[in-house]
């Protein structure tokens, strides 16, 4: 069972319109596709998808791409209040209820992953350790900066790796003993035995106090309970055809600044995490795009430069340089930019003579000729809502840059930024600092070769 439905909310404004494992990354994927991969790379094919918050464009992408090519027993649930008039109240609800879907089944354990972490994992070596210490469960553990702990349920056990104390997100974690700036801490990915799942599940609805969660109820509670639970060393885990030293890599991506570590890490000289393995693929969608192309701009211009840099498919640099920039597909680069340390999502489009540096763009950007971005930290304050601690600017999906003057927010978007919690305050103090699109322009509309650039009152070609 894949929990799916949670909203992301530090991940916002990327989340303010998709639910957190719908969000792309590395150009060509969504965060989904990694947890689906490791299934099926597992052996795993009987599969449930939870899903619940901004369903929309992950249920599309699943049943498009998933479903029926990959040969798995596929199927996205969302929240359809089967226990009564209440969507699903935290991770160990969602799974209470739907355990009308385990009934269905013969098998003796239930896997119940997170849908929003980038890794790769065999999940069948986990299963064979859960199997062979008879455990009721068992909890993927690994490793983290004490500083970070904080984020994760950290986890103690004893020299057999059972799991003797359990603490949820503490300010203070208990670090690793010997290792006083480490701590050992839950993935949240769990392997029980079917009966103990139901049991769990069963006790956390009907217990008082309680926040229907596995890490703040269930995992504590069986811990308190001497039932048989251990921690699974992820970095005991192998992959077919990664190098035998290969240090496992793991990202929980909640936050934009996390995201962009993550991103930039699979476009570095040397990948922690390998996308090129052809033993373990990690599965995406089926785009019919062309090749990516660098071209001169014209008979004079200059050859593009592309250093550090992932292109997916149907991008065209044209006499531009790239450094350390993650493209999506169907991105359009053009002449004598200059972008470094940035993501652009699927078409987006980078005017000629635009420098970007450390900008997070969302699908469908428009940044026009001679934009300058990331360069100086007061002007970008006062003119770009979303900036994050590190100082990655985020331009919400479909945004347009002119060269001078305030951004401009599709209607869409603008909408949805004004309504959600997380960005709703930062749109309040933003009030007048940026314009609307009136007509025409949505922010579902590429920007990219498809399309010429457009100013935010020139009306756009149909999507024929």
């Amino acid at each position: 069972m894949i929990l799916a439905g949670g909203k992301g909310s530090r991940l916002g404004p990327l989340t303010t319109h998709r639910a957190k494992p719908s969000v792309p990354f590395g150009g060509r994927y969504r965060i989904i596709d990694f947890v689906l991969s490791n299934m099926l790379n597992s052996g795993y094919r009987r599969v449930f998808v939870l899903t619940q918050y901004m369903a929309h464009s992950l249920i599309r992408h699943i049943t498009r791409n998933w479903s029926a090519a990959s040969g798995m027993f596929l199927e996205v649930t969302p929240a359809q209040m089967r226990k009564g008039s209440f969507w699903y109240r935290g991770t160990a609800d969602a799974v209470y209820q739907n355990l009308n879907l385990l009934a269905e089944g013969t098998a003796t354990n239930v896997a119940v992953f997170g849908g929003d972490h980038i890794y790769k994992f065999d999940v069948s070596q986990m299963e064979k350790y859960h199997d062979e210490h008879d455990a009721d469960l068992t909890v993927a553990a690994f490793p983290v900066r004490r500083e970070e702990a904080s984020r994760f349920g950290v986890i103690q056990v004893d020299e057999n790796w059972r799991i003797i104390g359990f603490q949820e997100k503490p300010k203070d974690p208990t670090p690793i003993p010997g290792q006083p700036d480490m701590c050992l801490v839950s993935m949240g990915n769990y392997m029980f035995k079917k009966t103990v799942l139901e049991d769990a599940c069963n006790w956390v609805v009907g217990t008082t106090d309680t926040h229907f969660d596995f890490g703040k109820d269930i995992v504590p509670n069986l811990v308190e309970t001497d039932a048989k639970v251990y921690a699974y060393d992820f970095r005991e885990n192998k992959i077919e055809g990664e190098p035998e030293n290969a240090i496992p890599y793991w990202q929980d991506v909640g936050t934009i600044d996390s995201y962009f570590l993550a991103s930039m890490d699979i476009r570095s000289q040397l990948p922690a995490l390998n996308l090129y393995n052809h033993h373990w693929r990690i599965r995406a969608a089926a785009r019919h795009f062309p090749p990516a192309r660098f071209v001169h701009h014209g008979t004079s211009g200059a050859p593009a430069e592309v250093v550090d840099t992932l292109i997916s498919e149907g991008s065209i640099v044209s006499s531009a340089t790239l450094n350390r920039v993650l493209v999506g597909y169907d991105c359009f680069i053009h002449a004598d930019s200059v972008t470094r340390d940035s993501i652009l999502l699927s078409g987006c489009n980078i005017g000629s003579g635009a420098r970007l540096t450390s900008v997070l763009c969302d699908k469908n950007c428009n940044v026009e000729q001679d934009v300058v971005i990331g360069e100086d930290v007061a002007s970008d304050a006062e003119r770009f809502p979303f900036i994050t601690e590190s100082g990655v600017i985020v331009l919400p999906k479909g945004t347009f840059v002119p060269a001078k003057g305030p951004i401009v927010l599709t209607a869409d978007m603008a909408e949805i930024l004004r309504n959600d919690p997380v960005t709703k305050q930062t749109m309040e103090d933003f009030e007048g600092c940026y314009e609307v699109a009136v007509q025409g322009r949505h922010s579902h509309m590429s920007s990219g070769p498809r399309y010429r650039a457009f100013g935010p009152g020139e009306p756009a070609p149909s999507e024929a």
